[in-house]
C-alpha cells in the first residue's frame, strides 16, 4: 500500500479522479419554498412575515466539503488540495432559487401588475388555483357575459408567465431538470399563501376552498 502513496502512485490517483469526479447537487427543497413564497407573497401582495430560519449550507445535501486535514495520513491533505482544484466553481456553487435575472424580473412584474385584476375572479370562485401550479377556469358563469372573454386572456396570460417562471428559476441555475420539482413547490405554496375562500384543485383535480 506504501507504494500507493509515492509520487508516480499519487499521480496515477490523480488521474484517475480527474475522470471520475462527479457532484451531486441535490434539489435543495427548503430554499425552494422559501423562493417561492417570496415569490407568491409578492405576486397575491400579501405582506411578508417573519422570515424562514436560513438552512446552513451543511444541511443541504451535495454542499458538504472535503476535510483538509487529516491527521492519519500526512498525504490525504494533498489529495484533498487537488480534488479542490477537480472540482470546478460553477459545479461547487449552491443553487439560489432566489435569483434575480432581468427575465425573471420582468415576469414577476407583469405578474405582479396583474394580480388586482385576477383578484376578484379569485374571490368568485370564477378561477381557482390548479394542481399544476397554474390558474384555472373554474365557473366562467360567475363572470358577467361581457368580461368573460377579459378573463379568460387574463388566465391565459398568467399562465404563461408561470410557466415562463419555473422555466427561468431552473435555468438561471443551469438545472433545466429541476423545473417539475419547482412547479411542485409552487403549486403547494399558492395555495398555502392564498386568502381564504380562494378555490384549489387537490392532488386528484378536485375543486376545494380554503
Amino acid at each position: 500500500m506504501k507504494a500507493l502513496w509515492t509520487i508516480p502512485g499519487l499521480a496515477l490517483v490523480f488521474a484517475l479522479m480527474a475522470g471520475c469526479v462527479t457532484i451531486n447537487i441535490y434539489f435543495p427543497t427548503a430554499a425552494a419554498e422559501e423562493a417561492a413564497r417570496a415569490i407568491v407573497r409578492d405576486a397575491l401582495q400579501v405582506e411578508e412575515g417573519t422570515p424562514e430560519s436560513e438552512v446552513s449550507p451543511e444541511a443541504e445535501p451535495g454542499a458538504m466539503l472535503m476535510p483538509r486535514n487529516t491527521p492519519a495520513n500526512g498525504n490525504l491533505p494533498v489529495l484533498a488540495w487537488v480534488l479542490d482544484r477537480l472540482v470546478s466553481p460553477a459545479a461547487a456553487q449552491s443553487p439560489d432559487l432566489q435569483i434575480q435575472t432581468p427575465a425573471i424580473n420582468r415576469i414577476r412584474a407583469s405578474m405582479r401588475e396583474r394580480a388586482p385584476q385576477l383578484a376578484p375572479h379569485f374571490r368568485s370562485g370564477a378561477i381557482g388555483f390548479g394542481r399544476n401550479a397554474d390558474v384555472v377556469i373554474r365557473d366562467l358563469s360567475e363572470v358577467p357575459l361581457r368580461d368573460r372573454s377579459t378573463v379568460q386572456r387574463l388566465v391565459s396570460e398568467e399562465n404563461s408567465d408561470r410557466d415562463s417562471l419555473y422555466r427561468e428559476i431552473a435555468r438561471a441555475n443551469d438545472r433545466p431538470d429541476w423545473e417539475d420539482r419547482i412547479r411542485e413547490t409552487f403549486a403547494r405554496v399558492w395555495v398555502e399563501e392564498a386568502p381564504s375562500g380562494y378555490w384549489y384543485q387537490d392532488r386528484n383535480g378536485q375543486w376545494q376552498q380554503k
